[in-house]
């Protein structure tokens, strides 16, 4: 179980970072999205990854510890307000400048750098 949880985190974290170094403004929000929820998995995990845990700790038993879930419910709402802004601000940028790239060049800028 543990050795899924890893694999599963690398891999969003480097397709999220992947995605992330690209040009446009779609994927770099799809990157920081996927990179966000690498981070949950994260955060999950490092409350031990237990089957069949008691939810209120009664002195014996394995338990599941309810701090890394609370850690992770508000990391799930703060990354889709943060998504939400991303989407919002790469819509605005595409209405100035006229293109999605992320470097901030408008198209006359991009007309006289090929010049």
């Amino acid at each position: 179980m543990e050795s899924l949880y890893a694999i599963t985190t690398g891999v969003l974290s480097a397709c999220g970072l992947y995605l992330t170094l690209r040009g446009r403004t779609f994927p770099v929000v799809v990157g920081l999205t996927l990179l966000s929820y690498a981070v949950n998995l994260f955060l999950f995990s490092m409350g031990g990854l237990t089957t069949d845990g008691a939810v209120v700790i009664n002195g014996e038993d394995d338990y599941a510890d309810p701090l890394p879930q609370a850690l992770v419910l508000t990391a799930i709402v703060i990354g889709f307000a943060m998504t939400a802004f991303a989407v919002i601000l790469a819509m605005r940028a595409r209405g100035d400048m006229g293109n999605d790239h992320v470097d901030g060049r408008t198209k006359e800028d991009s007309e006289e750098s090929r010049r």
